[in-house]
């Protein structure tokens, strides 16, 4: 199994990048968000890489991060959802904006990716839900679409017009909300005030 590449970029297009390792060339697929970090064509560059395969087919995709690369690997194990699917859903949304689509149950967010319909969307967000909720967490991810994301997004502008900054008002809300179990604003901008100005 191949974990990862380091070599020259011999040629980029859209989706598909050359790697020259040591004069073997790999043809590695990425996503629009690791296609925006490689730098032209002869430059060095490392991806982490996922060695897909079949009966019929090997192929390898390409990860300039490695919370990009276990997004991916989480993707591609929902029924239905393949290696290329998987990195279409990587260029469709951002990474924080799809996790917080996932772990509130968005769906409508999903669907506007293109090759994903309503089912689909729907099956993602029943099995990774769980899976991506601890890390939406502690990236300080806020969910989409829910009334937790209202309740979310209430309390995150009122700490931020109290002068604090984006993240860690997100984070302060996120701890609170995760502490007291509640989904009145006032008790956890109340609660994240308190971690603030500790």
């Amino acid at each position: 199994m191949i974990a990862f590449l380091k070599g020259y970029i011999e040629e980029k297009k859209d989706g598909v990048v050359v790697l020259d390792v040591q004069g073997v060339g790999y043809r590695v697929e990425i996503s629009s968000i690791t296609q925006e970090q490689l730098e032209s064509a002869g430059s060095e560059v490392k991806l982490l890489t996922y060695h897909h395969i079949t009966d019929s087919d090997e192929r390898l995709f390409g990860f300039f991060s490695t919370d990009e690369k276990a997004l991916f690997e989480k993707l591609i194990t929902v029924k239905g959802v393949g290696p290329k699917l998987g990195l279409t859903i990587l260029s469709g949304l951002p990474a924080d904006q799809l996790i917080g689509a996932i772990t509130g149950s968005d769906a409508a967010t999903l669907s506007k990716v293109p090759g994903i319909g309503k089912k689909t969307a729907e099956r993602i967000i029943v099995e990774l839900k769980d899976k991506l909720a601890e890390y939406a967490v502690s990236a300080g991810v806020t969910p989409t679409g829910s009334k937790e994301a209202g309740v979310t997004g209430e309390a995150i502008s009122a700490l931020e017009s109290l002068g604090f900054k984006k993240k860690e008002s997100e984070q302060a809300v996120l701890k609170a909300i995760k502490n007291t179990g509640s989904d009145d604003p006032s008790v956890i901008i109340k609660k994240a005030l308190a971690s603030l100005n500790k």
